[in-house]
């Protein structure tokens, strides 16, 4: 049977939250996603692989794709989802309530009520976001069918409290190597210790102050880290090799190459480099006025995003985005991954303000 998109948004969350969609498992979810909307008078319904599209074609001014990933982290004993009161908060507890079904909800009855929004939407609901770029639904459909992803401004529902949070910082990883000489570690002067010669890298991690940096009025902390190392050959070995995996989250006004070019300008004497993941961040663009629009009907302060995510993808193609969904973003992934029912409540209010204002 499709999803009742007549119950409230919170009971949707719990119904689409008791379907396993773990990472290459969403077809099941995705076909009931697609049976619920095709029926829908108002939306042209397009499905590619596990990816929905669903869209509003009134000749509207302006047109805003709203989207959200249907992919969950594995399962750890928290599925089914339950209610639950925590200090006087009223919960939903499972996999996928936070990042990112309880958003997934909301959006799937806005997009089944509301046939005359002010804006055309399109509405999209993806898979394999949790894992690589190759496989991430809104990026295949971004090479196949870029001109779906087009429009004046994007909303994603990553996990924000129900607070606007405006782009995203971007994502870098680089594998740092020492070279050195094996040898007997009884005669260790005849070798070069790789390993002790990382100790500079690890000194200039440890010392580093990461930059706060202010774009179109937000401000992005950035991070650089080591987030693994490893080396050695055996117990009696002075090793030959040593690899420092660094993380560097860089704020949006630095491009790509600015940041391999800061990469270098740290750590270009002290090893090789080799950059193993790349990914730009996205600027706010809270300054176009429909994302003005959208912030007044919605209220609050804007907020940054400090971590990566697929409003990104939007800023490539030139379409302002912004994350804006229930859940708390500590609690995604979490074993007890839980969204607090007033920020569903809340998400839902703000996006069907916007889309049914009046002026």
């Amino acid at each position: 049977m499709p999803l009742d998109l007549t119950a409230s948004s919170i009971d949707l969350t719990r119904a689409i939250c008791d379907i396993d969609s773990v990472i290459d498992n969403e077809g099941p979810l995705a076909d009931l996603i697609e049976q619920s909307v095709v029926g829908l008078d108002h939306l042209e319904v397009q499905r590619f692989g596990d990816t929905i599209v669903a869209r509003t074609n009134l000749g509207r001014a302006q047109r805003v794709v709203i989207a959200g990933h249907i992919d969950t982290v594995p399962l750890n004993g928290n599925l089914t989802s339950r209610f639950e009161t925590l200090d006087g908060v009223d919960y939903l507890w499972g996999r996928g309530t936070v990042d990112m079904k309880a958003g997934v909800a909301v959006q799937l009855k806005l997009a089944a009520e509301l046939s005359e929004p002010i804006v055309d939407v399109t509405w999209i609901w993806y898979d394999h976001e949790e894992v690589s770029e190759a496989k991430n639904g809104l990026n295949r459909l971004s090479q196949s069918n870029p001109e779906l992803l087009k429009g004046d401004f994007a909303i994603l529902g990553e996990p924000t409290r129900s607070e606007i949070e405006g782009g995203c910082n971007g994502n870098l990883r680089a594998e740092i190597r020492t070279r050195g000489l094996r040898a007997h570690s009884a005669r260790a002067w005849v070798g070069d210790n790789a390993i002790h010669k990382a100790a500079p890298i690890l000194d200039l991690l440890a010392a580093y102050e990461p930059r706060t940096v202010e774009v179109d009025g937000l401000e992005y902390r950035e991070g650089l880290n080591a987030v693994g190392i490893t080396g050695g050959v055996a117990g009696n070995v002075i090793p030959d090799e040593c690899m420092v995996h660094i993380n560097y989250r860089f704020a949006p006004s630095r491009s790509g190459d600015e940041a391999i070019a800061h990469m270098h300008e740290l750590f270009g004497e002290l090893g090789e480099i080799e950059i193993v993941d790349l990914a730009v961040g996205a600027r706010p663009g809270l300054d176009a006025p429909i994302a003005q629009g959208f912030v007044a009907a919605v209220g609050g302060v804007p907020m940054p995003k400090y971590g990566w995510t697929d409003v990104a993808r939007f800023s490539r193609l030139g379409v302002p985005a912004v994350n804006y969904g229930p859940g708390d973003p500590l609690k995604a992934h979490a074993d007890d991954e839980r969204v607090a029912l007033q920020q569903i409540t809340d998400c839902e209010n703000g996006l069907r303000a916007w889309l049914t204002a009046t002026d």
